[in-house]
């Protein structure tokens, strides 16, 4: 990867070549246990493996979700290692799901382990949490551009527990959320087609709830698919982000929905097929 070459760019050119979905590679233990493998190292190591072989040969964007790769210790962060290998020579990007935030020299740990040159664990992109001040992220949002690299924001998450903070209002009567929304374009102001710095929108959360016509980046979807979110849904909270075939600033992301249809390739790969064609045309699958 060069490191002049920016996230926001290629993440343009990887969704106009493979379409907007990100795939989720969350190896539950149910998940596990339902692929008829046992729930340790070696049957997280197929499990992962094999989806990600499916999943980043026919998507634009990953996200493996790290915690439960951490869950088997040291052994399960070398799978984890070997996923983000795997879906790179399929030719996929990697957002590592690890919703790391801190502050001073942890969060500068945290910036070195996954996007700073260098990094242990090099991932495309991760997922930051601004909850202790979005000030916080800076440093890590900074070098991760620098490096070629993006970070997707926690703005307004789909838990029902999220409301009571993130649709808090702020002196200025903003809500957090839109707090955050707006902090984070401020690092995409003039970058093309879009910036590096994205936010995380749940796909089930109230229509209109933000503004997101500034934010020029990537918006990473939550929701769609095992949660209940539809396109129409993506289309009716995201407005003209959502429009006609979901460009590509707009990433909804799926991961039981995809993942219980294995552990049979062949059938992994038709459901990502499947929803890769709901997303380029929803108004002919009847959405």
């Amino acid at each position: 990867m060069s490191a002049q070459e920016r996230f926001g760019a290629r993440l343009a050119k990887a969704v106009a070549a493979r379409g907007p979905l990100c795939a989720g590679i969350d190896p539950h233990p149910g998940l596990i246990e339902a692929w008829g493998l046992p729930v340790d190292v070696s049957g997280l190591e197929r499990f992962a493996l094999s989806a990600t072989e499916v999943l980043a040969a026919h998507t634009a964007i990953v996200k493996p979700q790290s915690a439960f790769f951490e869950s088997f210790g040291a052994a399960g962060v070398r799978v984890l290692e070997r996923v983000v290998d795997t879906a790179r020579e399929a030719g996929a990007l990697v957002l590592l799901d690890v919703k790391r935030g801190d502050i001073g020299s942890t969060m500068a740990a945290y910036t070195a382990a996954y996007v700073a040159d260098g990094a242990a664990i090099a991932a495309d992109a991760i997922t930051v949490s601004p909850y202790l001040g979005f000030g916080s992220l800076a440093q890590c949002a900074e070098t991760a551009v620098s490096a070629g690299r993006g970070v997707f924001v926690l703005a307004r998450t789909s838990n029902p527990e999220a409301a009571a903070v993130q649709n808090a209002r702020l002196p200025d009567g903003r809500t957090v959320a839109q707090g955050i929304v707006d902090s984070a374009a401020a690092f995409n102001d003039g970058a093309e087609p879009f910036g590096d710095v994205g936010v995380v929108v749940g796909a089930t959360v109230s229509p209109g709830e933000l503004d997101l016509s500034r934010l020029h980046g990537p918006v990473l979807a939550p929701g769609f698919g095992a949660q209940g979110a539809t396109v129409a849904d993506l289309r009716a909270v995201f407005g003209d982000t959502a429009g006609a075939g979901l460009p590509g600033v707009l990433l909804p992301a799926s991961s039981r929905d995809l993942l219980r249809h294995g552990p049979e390739q062949p059938a992994l790969r038709q459901a990502v097929e499947r929803v890769a064609e709901l997303l380029a045309d929803p108004q002919e699958n009847g959405q």
